[in-house]
């Protein structure tokens, strides 16, 4: 069942079009990857959800019905820009958070401190916000963000400024609000973070969605018929059995084996390569290299680019 969808948005500003008839539909308990370039549109479609701004032409749903401001109650963001009041206290500050988004002051107290412990910041409770590190307010603009058990969590960039113990410990923490039924709508230019999260993407470039799908299979569909082969023996072997339907694409040798990267020109299957080096060389390994999200997205932008 899809928590959120968007149908058909589209959003101008002045002679600038923002988004241009995007669709999204997330899944509940699912984490859905938002990517594009700068200036593509992604926070004009979180702003939209958020209420912060209107679309043109087009509907925003969560559960299956048309988002209202009250649906905002429901919704934790953690925003790129990152806010919090420098001179008030920490505590005070989370807990004035929480009862904006519907909590009663004992319920705000209890789940915070229950954060607050769990990220390790609870000496900091009394302190003013001037006074923490960059990452520091960043956990505690997290927390604020997911303290009061929303059904759909949107993180801009939430890795931005941490260091790779605490970006690690953010995206347990992110999994384990999934495990708990949480739905989330991730934004960033990680691809890494992208392939470790997200069960689903959308790619938006240029105001349009040109991509979507589950990770796995768009990966899949952008692969090149690309092949890493590890073996013993000669590469003049190799280079006299492989014929103009075989590119080579790389090359390495060791003391132990060499390395091959090759790519299929002419649709010939695993069997025709394996039979063509079994001959000459001894095969220790054989996998199919399946692009990164990386390459998916530079290849993905770049094509829309020529059209």
């Amino acid at each position: 069942m899809e928590l959120f969808e968007a149908r058909n948005v589209e959003k101008v500003f002045a002679s600038t079009k923002a988004l241009s008839d995007v669709s999204i539909s997330v899944k509940e308990q699912s984490i859905f990857g938002l990517l594009g370039p700068n200036g593509a549109g992604k926070t004009t479609l979180i702003r939209i959800i958020n209420q912060i701004t209107a679309p043109d032409k087009g509907e925003i749903f969560l559960a299956g019905r048309k988002m209202t401001r009250a649906d905002i109650s429901q919704i934790g963001y953690l925003p790129e820009e990152r806010g919090l009041y420098k001179k008030m206290k920490i505590g005070d500050q989370a807990i004035y958070l929480a009862q904006l988004k519907g909590m009663s002051r004992g319920d705000a107290v209890r789940n915070l401190k229950k954060w607050f412990e769990k990220f390790d910041i609870m000496p900091w409770w009394n302190k003013k916000v001037e006074e923490l590190s960059k990452g520091m307010q960043q956990k505690v603009q997290f927390v604020t963000t997911v303290v009061h058990q929303p059904k759909l969590l949107i993180f801009d960039e939430p890795f931005s400024g941490f260091d790779p113990i605490n970006a690690n410990l953010l995206k347990e923490e992110i999994l384990n609000l999934r495990s708990e039924g949480a739905t989330i709508i991730f934004s960033t230019h990680n691809m890494g973070s992208v392939e470790e999260l997200c069960d689903s993407i959308a790619l938006i470039n240029k105001s349009v969605k040109i991509e979507d799908g589950p990770t796995d299979a768009i990966r899949e569909k952008y692969k090149s018929n690309i092949f890493d082969v590890r073996y013993r023996g000669q590469f003049a072997d190799v280079e006299k059995v492989l014929g103009a339907q075989y590119e080579i694409i790389g090359h390495a040798e060791t003391e132990k084996e060499n390395t091959l990267k090759i790519q299929y020109l002419n649709g010939n299957s695993n069997n025709d390569l394996l039979q063509a080096l079994m001959p000459v060389v001894e095969i220790s390994a054989f996998e199919e290299v399946i692009p990164s999200m990386n390459d998916v997205f530079i290849k993905a932008v770049q094509n829309a680019n020529k059209k």
